[in-house]
């Protein structure tokens, strides 16, 4: 099914994907990224959300760094409840960073959207991810 895949948005922060089975997969790339391309990239998420309707995301976190902490609180803050209200996100399956710091990191922003009705959940495998977030309704 890969390559019923289309490309959505890419920057050096990462990149987003349209997966044909209706969520959209956003991948970290692994480095220093910016603090405009790391919005731009979860901007362009939720709007790609919002478009097809889709309330599924998976986030393939492995090759990421930690969030900083001004990624964090602006994810906590304002993206988070901004998607989840305006494009309806419900549920993300997580792949979780092999940097630890960036597994911690992960811990608050999973705090955060259960008080906004949305479900993450944190998988080793992907395929793991991937076979959760398509049993969600």
């Amino acid at each position: 099914m890969a390559s019923a895949r289309t490309i959505y948005f890419k920057n050096n922060a990462g990149c987003l994907w349209e997966e044909p089975e209706a969520y959209i997969r956003l991948e970290y790339y692994a480095g220093v990224r910016s603090e405009t391309q790391f919005q731009a990239l979860l901007t362009h998420a939720q709007q790609a959300m919002k478009r097809h309707g889709w309330s599924k995301m998976l986030v393939n976190q492995q090759a990421m760094s930690a969030f900083t902490p001004t990624e964090e609180t602006w994810m906590i803050d304002e993206w988070l409840p901004r998607a989840v209200r305006e494009a309806g996100y419900r549920y993300g399956a997580v792949v979780v960073a092999h940097n630890v710091f960036a597994r911690l990191a992960m811990t608050g922003i999973v705090m955060t959207s259960r008080k906004l009705g949305h479900q993450y959940r944190n998988f080793e495998q992907e395929s793991e991810a991937v076979a959760w977030l398509l049993a969600q309704v």
